[in-house]
């Protein structure tokens, strides 16, 4: 792309070049800035408008409500791929062939093991401990277990921890709600799928066998496929920028999982069963609810409902819809706090208020009561998310090691004190 932006400072102009992504977008390439203006910076608090990297992975258009993985549409994916299948395509740019999933498949299962130390380590926290804390500590625990650094230009030794970080975080996972369920630490099986797997270590009581309901398997399915990845998000850009440094894998997936922790990213969807169980207990009425929401003098917030990036209805929430509908007419759940939430769906998207502003039921909304409608406690929603968005870290992790980018150090503009003399304490 010819075309160049002209930067004026002062009296000066300034050219620099415009790169084109594959999707038309356009960007202005201003590494050079600093050096050529002698110090000038931009400044763009939580990065709205800077694109950290380049990246082949995910595509989002919020404003047409676009999602696609490596060129592959979300609704496609969705409707036909495997979590499993979907996590190959995001890590290695294509769907697997059968013989290849199959060997994927294979190895993650062959590096599942944790080291039984690790149950140690679980034995320290208490048992009200929230899970993400939980998750957060066992990912960085790992490092320990597996000190080795991977060589960034071995295929090899990228494949192996790619497939031991595959293998391991559902078991921890497992673990995590395991823990605060008060139910022993167990394995999965090598004879059950990926997903399979999962149910059986979360779900599965000592005294009985554990029957998978093909329902609740589809809709976990599809929502760890959703939860994938999704561009360059809060904690995407940590895996990302902690990766930079030249940290593990284990460790950057780590420091994502901490970022995901806030109510602002993935804990959305457990913010939003704490707002239907606070309506419970006020006594269930949808109507007031969506009345204070659009009260700006009102404190009230409705979680789980529009989203920063997609300004039209988030094609997440479209698929998922689908399979919470599935799910919950298949178990038929007499539960008051899904009465609550399919009542505030109702009135939001027949609302004229909610309905010219876009905002609809997104993926956390309905996230959350398909989690409450397995049996996944709340305090596990964000922890479910984690195991989502592996793929997304993972992928993003490799490719931001294989292209060699360099250390992140964004800069800033001070606004502090200047130059003060120290003055000694007794004459303070």
């Amino acid at each position: 792309m010819s075309e160049k932006a002209i930067l004026q400072v002062g009296n000066n102009s300034y050219e620099f070049p415009l790169v084109k992504g594959t999707e038309n977008e356009v960007a202005i390439n201003i590494k050079t800035l600093r050096g050529a203006t002698k110090g000038v910076i931009t400044l763009d608090p939580g990065f709205k408008n800077t694109g950290s990297c380049e990246s082949a992975i995910t595509f989002l258009d919020g404003e047409k409500g676009i999602l696609r993985y490596r060129g592959y549409s979300i609704e496609q994916l969705a409707d036909n791929g495997s979590f499993l299948e979907v996590a190959y395509a995001l890590i290695f740019g294509d769907l697997p062939n059968e013989a290849q999933l199959e060997k994927f498949h294979s190895d993650i299962k062959s590096k599942s093991v944790v080291d039984e130390d690790v149950k140690k380590i679980i034995d320290a926290f208490p048992k009200n401990a929230h899970p993400m804390g939980i998750l957060s500590s066992l990912t960085s625990a790992l490092v320990a277990f597996n000190p080795s650094s991977v060589n960034v230009d071995s295929e090899e030794e990228m494949y192996n921890a790619i497939v031991k970080i595959m293998g391991k975080l559902p078991v921890l996972v497992a673990w995590a709600m395991r823990k605060i369920k008060g139910l022993p630490l167990n394995y999965g099986s090598n004879s059950l799928g990926y997903i399979d797997n999962i149910m059986k270590m979360m779900f599965e009581k000592p005294n009985e066998e554990y029957v998978i309901n093909p329902i609740i398997k589809n809709a976990l399915d599809k929502l760890l496929i959703l939860h994938a990845d999704h561009e360059q998000n809060c904690s995407t850009s940590t895996v990302r920028i902690v990766g930079s440094s030249h940290a593990g894998l284990f460790a950057s997936v780590s420091a994502g999982i901490s970022a995901l922790w806030g109510p602002l990213h993935g804990g959305a969807n457990q913010a939003v069963l704490e707002m239907l169980e606070a309506i419970r207990a006020d006594g269930g009425d949808t109507k007031k609810y969506m009345a204070k929401a659009k009260d700006k003098n009102d404190t009230f917030r409705l979680m789980g409902f529009g989203h920063r990036v997609y300004k039209n209805f988030d094609p997440r929430a479209k698929i998922i819809k689908i399979a919470a509908d599935e799910l919950l007419n298949d178990l038929g759940i007499d539960d008051p706090i899904l009465d609550i939430a399919r009542g505030l769906e109702q009135e939001a998207l027949n609302d004229p208020y909610f309905v010219e502003r876009k905002l609809y039921p997104n993926v956390d909304f309905y996230s959350g009561i398909i989690y409450r409608a397995m049996g996944i406690p709340v305090e596990m929603f964000t922890v479910m998310f984690a195991l989502g968005r592996l793929p997304g870290w993972i992928a993003q992790w490799k490719e931001m090691r294989s292209r060699k980018e360099p250390i992140g150090r964004p800069r800033q503009i001070y606004t502090g004190e200047n130059y003060r003399e120290f003055i000694k304490l007794e004459k303070r």
